[in-house]
């Protein structure tokens, strides 16, 4: 099954962002084995030399380490997970007040619509 890439981003680094974002979920955990580079490339479609490319990247970020003849893990070292998890938040909360900036909302404004919203969200409905 193949995965959908958009234009505006190297292919290898939106992988790197989903593997990212199952690691700080929790779906991928210190320690685990991520699929190999054929295994991977099959899943998303895509040739095997741009998942290493997206594995090397991510081994050069220190997210991941590969041991030889063994594969690809997460790394173990919590504070690079740490730095992960807050880096990806502060990128999205950034993405966000740009956004609400552009179409002329205020701080106030954009506190007070997500406190609505979260509790709208609470409340189901």
């Amino acid at each position: 099954m193949t995965e959908e890439f958009l234009a505006t981003k190297p292919i290898y680094l939106q992988i790197a962002d989903r593997i990212f974002q199952q690691i700080v979920r929790g779906e991928l955990c210190p320690g685990d084995k991520l699929a190999s580079v054929r295994e991977m490339a099959i899943q998303t479609g895509v040739n095997p030399n741009t998942i290493q490319r997206t594995y090397g990247e991510m081994e050069r970020m220190g997210i991941v380490e590969t041991k030889r003849g063994q594969g690809t893990f997460v790394t173990e070292k919590t504070e690079v997970l740490d730095h992960l998890r807050n880096r990806m938040q502060t990128e999205i909360v950034q993405t966000f007040v740009e956004s609400m900036r552009k179409i002329g909302i205020t701080k106030d404004e954009m506190v007070n619509g997500l406190e609505q919203y979260l509790r709208w969200e609470d409340d189901g409905y």
